[in-house]
């Protein structure tokens, strides 16, 4: 089967890829129901390009709605080893202007109603996530951003919220006193699952308002979103295009495709259960994950 080693999300206003030569549209099926929309599966520049829309077509989905497990493992199950996530985000600093674009490395939690783990069903593990964003991945998209002259941030928070509602004006300013930089409502989910999936995760995070806690701009709106929004989406295009060349040359300079960060390796002291515990179902749905630890689900004895 071709594998498609490099996954793109798009979030909200990028829900096509320019430049991509489409190959075919696909349905992946996954233990974990369906993911958001049919795969956009081609290649940008030679290199094989999954991509998704996160929201669904025509923006049908509330980040409150989304599959996160079923789109991850999805990308998992096409070969992806590298996902880009491309988002629209609120700032909560000055510097952090509309039409920047940031590469966060951290991120807090204020979600409520999400399931965001493959495991359970007899099968526990503890992953780290001290560092929840490849550093590899995002030192090549902070140089891609750079070679398109894009004003571009590197490092920083993404507090991601549940919504679908923006901010509370108080919530805003608390945010601000504890040190956050953008804040968004879908990656943080995204990252847990891509470490669990031994999948390499950044964000190009685009912003496109002040949330509500600057005096001098307008409180955040749809409309003043999608304005933005619009001239986002050609900037990430165009960002993720010298992206895939630039992974496409460590490809060919003979580095295989090979990944050196942890991120491949997640799963190697995170696994907690008796193997011979595990129940037989739950082995074999989570297979393409960790197989390469316990063993083909084929080969597996039934717990007793």
């Amino acid at each position: 089967m071709v594998e498609y080693s490099i996954g793109v999300i798009g979030g909200s206003g990028l829900y096509g890829m320019e430049g991509l030569q489409v190959h075919q549209e696909r349905v992946v099926e996954t233990p974990f129901g369906e993911p958001s929309a049919p795969f956009v599966l081609g290649e940008i520049e030679g290199q094989k390009v999954a991509f998704l829309a996160r929201h669904g077509q025509g923006h049908r989905l509330m980040p409150t709605e989304l599959n996160f497990r079923a789109n991850i493992f999805a990308f998992k199950l096409l070969g992806a080893e590298r996902l880009i996530s491309v988002s629209a985000v609120g700032s909560l600093q000055e510097q952090y202007a509309p039409t920047h674009v940031v590469v966060p490395d951290q991120f807090v939690d204020r979600t409520r109603h999400r399931v965001d783990t493959f495991f359970g069903d007899g099968l526990v593990a503890h992953v780290s996530l001290a560092d929840p964003i490849c550093p590899h991945l995002s030192a090549v998209l902070g140089r891609a951003t750079e070679s398109t002259g894009t004003q571009m941030h590197f490092g920083g928070t993404y507090l991601c919220m549940e919504g679908p509602q923006f901010s509370t004006r108080a919530e805003s300013h608390l945010y601000r006193q504890w040190g956050m930089d953008i804040i968004g409502m879908t990656n943080l989910q995204e990252a847990r699952l891509a470490r669990e999936a031994e999948i390499c995760y950044s964000t190009l995070a685009m912003v496109t308002d002040y949330d509500c806690w600057h005096e001098a701009e307008e409180d955040v709106t749809v409309d003043a979103v999608i304005a933005i929004l619009r001239q986002n989406a050609a900037t990430a295009q165009g960002i993720i295009k010298h992206a895939v060349v630039e992974l496409a040359a460590e490809s060919t300079a003979g580095s295989g495709g090979g990944r050196s960060c942890l991120c491949c390796n997640a799963l190697a002291s995170a696994l907690i259960t008796d193997p011979s515990m595990i129940p037989e179902a739950t082995r074999r749905r989570l297979d393409p994950i960790v197989g390469r630890y316990l063993g083909s689900a084929e080969d597996a004895e039934p717990a007793t």
